[in-house]
């Protein structure tokens, strides 16, 4: 059945018996000197259990690179889909009981237990970065090669003992999650974004654009829906800037989470969108769909990129151009990175109070002046002053988010947009967080803190019928 095993085994066993035997060769006796030196390298030469263990790591990926081809030759592909997971596990154990006998490879227990579950990883999921993602304690998984994998628990970036065999496994890989999304990535075509089947965002580069092997980042979508409760406990904010945003999101203000990569926009986003009464219709337009809103009223969009002959795509600013015509009461943009940005800014300046969105920026003031940027770029020729005013106009707070260098995340900066002071836009800021020290295990000290500044929004927030006590704006004296 498996015949390029016993195919190896012959000859393996006539090149032991027909290599030269160095102990059965005549030699001269040793003169007393060179026998003691001779002891010397046998000493050296002794094998340490980490090296053994190391040998039997690669042993055992071998075997299981072999064990892989006999399944794609004796399991029946194409009912995989029908078949129970059960059957499918006692049938990848039959035939690999069946071939490890073939190579005469004997393993205990737990090392064969192991590698039926590789086995069934490799063909049902995603080989070896299936267990990375079923680790709910694993937010993001970046590639480097088939043989660097890093992941991040708890915004620290760490390495991971798991591995590919070598390039075309990592390659096989990635063409199993794009073609399942009708996609392809080559060397015509060298990177991809998809997303998997559980909502995680993927997104990888392959040779030659990618140097010295391909290329995969993943971030994992979260099951567990965060509320605000929750990143209050978490430390992400207080429950004073709880109850201003919660005023601040039901009174219909205009709202732009921004940050850098992995800090907690969508998170943040999706924490503020459980203040939206569930009586409002809510449009949500995303690259990759990643928000969980809670609400019964929510139409839910998700941008197209070409197909394999450049054609189909469907842009964010499509979907939003759609979602206009589509009766929303709020509509919430995912990411807004293009030029996507005229027809929000329009969107909130027409009617469409509340909406919401996010933007990769490191402070309050870059993130208009990305608006501002994203605007240029996207063909339109206004005098500064038009922008600036048109951004005044529909954006009144801006969310700061922040990934510390301990990894905790935090919501830096609350700031209000006020209007105008000739060709700038004003803005205060009316929360913040303070950093104060740090700790020995790297853990940072610092502060929530009100500014002082009474909120521009106060009177629009009593007619809404959030009366806020104005000690949540007073700031805490050090003593």
């Amino acid at each position: 059945m498996f015949s390029r095993y016993k195919k190896q085994a012959p000859e393996a066993v006539q090149a032991a018996n027909s290599a030269p035997r160095v102990e059965a060769a005549p030699a001269a006796p040793a003169p007393r000197t060179q026998r003691k030196s001779a002891s010397k390298p046998k000493a050296a030469a002794q094998v340490t259990p980490m090296d053994k263990e190391q040998k039997r790591k690669e042993k055992l990926a071998e075997v299981k690179v072999e064990l892989h081809k006999a399944l794609l030759d004796n399991l029946n592909l194409a009912a995989l889909e029908t078949a129970s997971e059960q059957d499918l596990r006692a049938e990848i154990a039959a035939i690999a009981a069946e071939s490890l006998e073939e190579m005469a490879v004997v393993l205990n227990k737990d090392e064969r237990l192991s590698l039926h579950q590789d086995l069934y990883d490799e063909v049902t999921g995603l080989g070896p970065l299936e267990p990375l993602l079923k680790d709910d304690t694993v937010n993001d998984i970046l590639v480097n090669g088939p043989k660097q994998i890093f992941i991040e628990r708890s915004g620290k970036l760490e390495v991971s003992e798991i591995t590919f065999k070598d390039e075309r496994h990592l390659l096989r890989i990635i063409d199993k999650i794009v073609s399942a999304v009708g996609r392809r990535v080559d060397e015509s075509n060298p990177y991809v974004d998809a997303r998997l089947a559980d909502g995680s965002r993927f997104n990888a580069m392959v040779p030659p654009i990618a140097v010295d092997g391909s290329l995969v980042s993943i971030r994992k979508f979260k099951k567990d829906k965060l509320g605000v409760d929750d990143l209050v406990k978490f430390g992400a904010f207080t429950e004073e800037m709880a109850a201003y945003l919660q005023a601040a999101v039901a009174c219909r203000l205009n709202i732009i989470v921004s940050g850098g990569t992995g800090s907690g926009k969508t998170t943040t986003l999706n924490a503020l969108s459980s203040f939206i009464d569930n009586s409002e219709r809510i449009l949500t337009i995303e690259d990759t769909a990643e928000l969980q809103l809670q609400q019964t009223h929510v139409g839910r969009m998700e941008s197209r990129p070409a197909n394999v002959e450049g054609k189909g795509s469907v842009s964010q600013r499509d979907c939003l151009k759609n979602a206009l015509r589509m009766r929303p009461d709020r509509i919430i943009v995912g990411e807004t990175r293009g030029e996507e940005v005229i027809d929000m800014l329009q969107a909130m300046n027409t009617g469409h109070d509340g909406s919401m969105t996010t933007i990769h920026a490191n402070s309050a003031r870059d993130a208009v002046s990305r608006l501002e940027n994203m605007i240029a770029m996207a063909g339109i020729e206004m005098p500064l002053k038009a922008v600036r005013s048109q951004i005044a106009s529909a954006v009144n707070l801006i969310v700061q988010a922040s990934r510390l260098q301990d990894g905790s995340r935090r919501m830096v900066s609350v700031t209000e947009i006020t209007g105008m002071e000739g060709e700038v836009i004003s803005m205060q800021e009316v929360f913040r967080y303070e950093r104060l020290g740090l700790q020995n295990d790297g853990k940072i000290i610092g502060r929530f803190n009100a500014t002082g500044v009474r909120s521009f929004y106060s009177d629009r927030f009593k007619q809404w019928g959030y009366d806020l006590p104005a000690s949540i704006y007073e700031p805490i004296v050090a003593e």
